[in-house]
């Protein structure tokens, strides 16, 4: 866990120290200094920090959650693309998920550290055999959440980008019809104007409730928005 600031206003230096300004390295690029600069200036980067959470996405969930009563203690949850981790360390305060009794399950291509209360799996989701692997995980169980932060390496075209987005989304949704409980709840990051009006007419069939959210820890400039889908019908109707 990150070291948190320590005496009498240090916390008020801690903050400044975040603000200060990146000089262009020699190696590095003008995109790269602009996202540094950014992130050392971001209020969310500097709040994970001190609360212990391994990236500023975690706050995402978080708000949602505050907004929008998405998980419940006892709840069983599945985490696709899950690296850092931070949205499993969120998920698993949420729900009461313990070494002893873990609820929640995270996958992701990436490495990630131990997260206390969840089983992470270094997979890729896009595996034909990551379903089931996950479904082992679960103990048999069914999930009462299906969160997916998961996003695919952008080209720069952005029809090739969008294609791209939306498969990721719909492979997660159908993983989801699959494993959720009667009353589970799917939460998938999409971008503005990029849900397929096929993928928002099935959700609309398979659940009670289905409409967007833009958290304030989702960046004002980015056009990452998210789909949450309630009330899972209890049967998979395609």
């Amino acid at each position: 866990m990150p070291d948190k600031p320590t005496g009498k206003g240090s916390g008020r230096k801690y903050e400044r120290d975040l603000k200060t300004r990146v000089k262009t390295a020699r190696k590095r690029s003008t995109s790269s200094t602009l996202w540094l600069q950014r992130q050392l200036n971001d209020p969310y980067v500097a709040r994970a920090r001190r609360e212990g959470f391994r990236a500023r996405s975690a706050y995402k969930l978080v708000e949602l959650e505050e907004k929008h009563n998405i998980l419940k203690p006892g709840m069983r949850v599945v985490d696709l693309g899950a690296a850092p981790g931070g949205w499993c360390q969120v998920a698993a305060k949420a729900v009461g998920s313990t070494v002893d009794n873990p609820l929640v399950v995270g996958i992701d291509y990436l490495e990630m550290d131990p997260v206390p209360g969840a089983i992470l799996l270094q997979k890729d989701f896009t595996d034909p055999d990551a379903p089931d692997a996950l479904i082992a995980a679960l103990g048999g169980h069914k999930a009462d959440v299906v969160l997916s932060d998961m996003a695919a390496p952008t080209t720069g075209h952005r029809a090739t980008d969008h294609l791209r987005i939306i498969a990721l989304v719909e492979l997660a949704a159908d993983f989801a019809l699959d494993v959720l409980a009667p009353g589970g709840t799917f939460v998938a990051k999409v971008f503005q104007g990029g849900t397929e009006h096929d993928l928002l007419a099935m959700l609309k069939r398979n659940f009670a409730t289905t409409f967007h959210a833009k958290p304030p820890a989702s960046r004002a400039e980015s056009a990452e928005t998210y789909l949450i889908a309630k009330s899972f019908k209890g049967q998979r109707v395609d």
